[in-house]
This record gives C-alpha cells, sequence and structure tokens, in this order.
C-alpha cells in the first residue's frame, strides 16, 4: 500500500512554515492519540503516520531530501522514522505534553528530560520612572535613587530557614521537586505540589522574613545617564531587581527616562529647534540677536537685510549629542517678525508717512498675491458674461 503524502497528512502546503507544521502535528497527534481512542486500531494507524510525517519534515535535511526524491529518499536504510516512533519522538512530543497535562514527558517509566529539581524562583523586575532636563540629558549625569524592593533577608541568608536550621528535603517528591504519572504508553512528570518544585521544604521558618527568604528594604542606586538620551530611553540595571525566593537569582531594575519641557528649545532627534520674536526694524533693515545654546552659552545669528517671518537659521553642531558617538545634531533658529503694538501718535505719524513712500518692490510678495487675485477676480467674470451670451430665441 502507497504512502500518503506528508504535507497531505499533516494537512499543511508545501511551502508551510516549521511553525505551522508544528501546529498542525499538535492538533492531529492529540486528536489521533491511542490514549483519547483506546481500542481504535484505525486511530492508532493515523497517530503513527502523523508522528512519521513530523518526524521527516521538522528536520530541514530530511524535508529537503524528501521534497526532491519523496518517499524514496528514506527507503533501503535511507535513514527514514519509520512506521513506528522514531527515536525523536519524546522531545517532538514533548510540546503537546506540555500542552495537555502541563509537566513534562520521559519514555517507559524512564528518566525522561526533566527541569531542575531545585527550582529557584527568580525575583521580579522592577521598573523606576525618571524625568531629567534637556540639560542634562546634553550632558549627561550621575543620579541617586532610592527604591522600595525586596533584599535578600540577613537574618537567614535567604534560605527562608530560622538560623542554626536548614530546609529539609520534600517528603513527597524526594527532594526531585517533581513527581512522575504514568499516561499510557509515557511517564509524565509534574511539579511537587508540596514543595512547588524547590525540592525542599521549611519545617522552622526564620522570624525575620516569615520563610520567604527576603525582606522589603529601601536601597539607594547609583544611575549614571549617558548624553544624548531621548524621551523614553530604558536603562538596565541588571541583578538590581526584587530578590529572588529562597536564595533565587534576583530580578532586573528597568529605568525609564522622560524629558521635562523646555522653555526655548524643542527637540527632534539630535536636532534642536528654537523660536526666536525679531523686532520688524531689525528684519527691515538687517542686524544680530543673541540666542541661547543648550550648552549654556549665548550665540550671535546674523540677520540679513529684508528677512521674512518663519525664516529659519542653521547653527551646524549646536544640538544634542548622539548617543554613544562624537558627533552632534544642529540647532535652527526660526525668527517670527513681530508686530508693533500700542502706538504713539508720532509712531502711527512715521509709519503713515513710510507706507506712502511704499511700492510693488518694498512689498514685493503681498503686491503679487492681490495682483493675482485681482486678475482671478477679472477671468471669473470674463467667463460669466460668456457663458450668460444667448441666440435670442
Amino acid at each position: 500500500m502507497a504512502k500518503r503524502d506528508y504535507y497531505e497528512t499533516l494537512g499543511c502546503d508545501r511551502g508551510a512554515d516549521e511553525t505551522v507544521l508544528k501546529a498542525s502535528y499538535r492538533k492531529l497527534a492529540m486528536k489521533w492519540h491511542p490514549d483519547r481512542n483506546q481500542g481504535d486500531a484505525d486511530a492508532e494507524i493515523r497517530f503513527k503516520e502523523v508522528n512519521e510525517a513530523y518526524e521527516i519534515l521538522k528536520d530541514p535535511q530530511k524535508r529537503a531530501a524528501y521534497d526532491r526524491f519523496g518517499h524514496a529518499a528514506f527507503e533501503n536504510g535511507g535513514g527514514g522514522a519509520g512506521p513506528g516512533f522514531g527515536s525523536d519522538f519524546a522531545s517532538s512530543f514533548a510540546d503537546i505534553f506540555d500542552d495537555l497535562f502541563g509537566g513534562t514527558m520521559g519514555r517507559g517509566g524512564g528518566g525522561g528530560g526533566g527541569r531542575s529539581g531545585q527550582a529557584r524562583g527568580r525575583g521580579a523586575d522592577l521598573r523606576y520612572n525618571m524625568e531629567i532636563t534637556l540639560e542634562e540629558a546634553f550632558s549627561g549625569k550621575t543620579a541617586q535613587i532610592k527604591i522600595p524592593t525586596s533584599v535578600a533577608c540577613e537574618a537567614c541568608n535567604g534560605t527562608g530557614a530560622k538560623a542554626g536550621t536548614a530546609p529539609k528535603p520534600c517528603r513527597t517528591c524526594g527532594g526531585a521537586g517533581k513527581i512522575r504519572h504514568a499516561q499510557g504508553f509515557f511517564t509524565l512528570e509534574r511539579t511537587c505540589p508540596s514543595c512547588q518544585g524547590r525540592g525542599s521544604v521549611i519545617e522552622d521558618p526564620c522570624g525575620a522574613c516569615g520563610g520567604a527568604g527576603r525582606v522589603t528594604r529601601e536601597r539607594t542606586l547609583s544611575v549614571q545617564i549617558p548624553a544624548g538620551v531621548e524621551d523614553g530611553t530604558r536603562i538596565r540595571l541588571g541583578g538590581e531587581g526584587e530578590a529572588g525566593v529562597r536564595g533565587g537569582p534576583p530580578g532586573d531594575l528597568y529605568i525609564f527616562l522622560s524629558l521635562e519641557p523646555h522653555p526655548f528649545f524643542q527637540r527632534e532627534g539630535a536636532d534642536l529647534y528654537c523660536r526666536v520674536p525679531i523686532a520688524m526694524v531689525t528684519a527691515a533693515l538687517g542686524g544680530q540677536v543673541e540666542v541661547p545654546t543648550i550648552g549654556g552659552e549665548k550665540t550671535k545669528v546674523k540677520i540679513p537685510e529684508g528677512t521674512q517671518s518663519q525664516k529659519r537659521f542653521r547653527l551646524t553642531g549646536e544640538g544634542m549629542p548622539v548617543l554613544r558617538t562624537r558627533n552632534f545634531g544642529d540647532m535652527y533658529v526660526q525668527v517670527v517678525v513681530e508686530t508693533p503694538q500700542k502706538l504713539t501718535k508720532r509712531q502711527r505719524e512715521l509709519l503713515t508717512e513710510f507706507d506712502k513712500e511704499c511700492s510693488g518692490e518694498t512689498h514685493p510678495e503681498s503686491t503679487g498675491f492681490f495682483a493675482k487675485v485681482k486678475e482671478f477676480f477679472q477671468g471669473a467674470a470674463g467667463a460669466g458674461a460668456t457663458g450668460t451670451t444667448g441666440d435670442g430665441a
């Protein structure tokens, strides 16, 4: 009897990736597993076919050979999985037992690949939000922070047992941290419910920590903020999180940075933008203005004669440092021409005289704009007149 195509057996296309193959395999293997279909010979055959197909297709080299030569690639000692349970069956099928039973699997009552018996709980990661100024982000800083966290109990050295005593092996699992349970052809390993996988129990807990092996304390830490950090930058301090349970490894501390709004500067990456109002006379006649830099110094910007509002001037290298490099961004000064307010009588007279002396060359942009507006309305009026002409009928 000819073998079914492996892809057809798993219900997958030939281009299916590893994730799709594994998902289909899990679904079908659970469906046809002998323990769920006791006495059903057809189900047992289907189960073996599914396993054989997956054993070939999960291996890139075997899959390539199958795609090229088909089943012939594994005949006559070609190295196929065979119709029964292949040598790698336990490893490939273990994930399914994790889904079904939440444990690890061994074959035929043997040792099986297991988890560590002495399970030690890793401490939780902590988050600390820190707000810094733009100047501090520019130059970098060393900050001192205080965080309440769990630390190893000094009275019991983190063991959780009273001084002079020690945790004792769990009677339920014999110190292994897990128990085994026969399930059909297999032996399942599950976390021991008595010791929660630690392999030991505390009969005389420490009075200082109540047997937890850790207590809450406030710690002061020094944090180095590098120059050039941006809003949302995350800094990781390995091992500075909560202490682990009963001697377990500590978690990490993550510091999330946010930047305070600045009165002068807006930041975009490594570049800074500064909006500077200038007098109308300075814009018309030219001059210079003095502006601050993020480094705490002052610099002068030359304003050419006839500068228009929103004109932008670039100051190379006056921006923020680029993180972990020696490069700097630029600073852009955008001028805004300020219209005079609360004029005196004499000032009004002078501006009126100035306006009488103005021409199209004095205000070329506004003169050109209104000239185009005039042409537009004249054209619209002409088109309307043409559209109303009739034949008099």
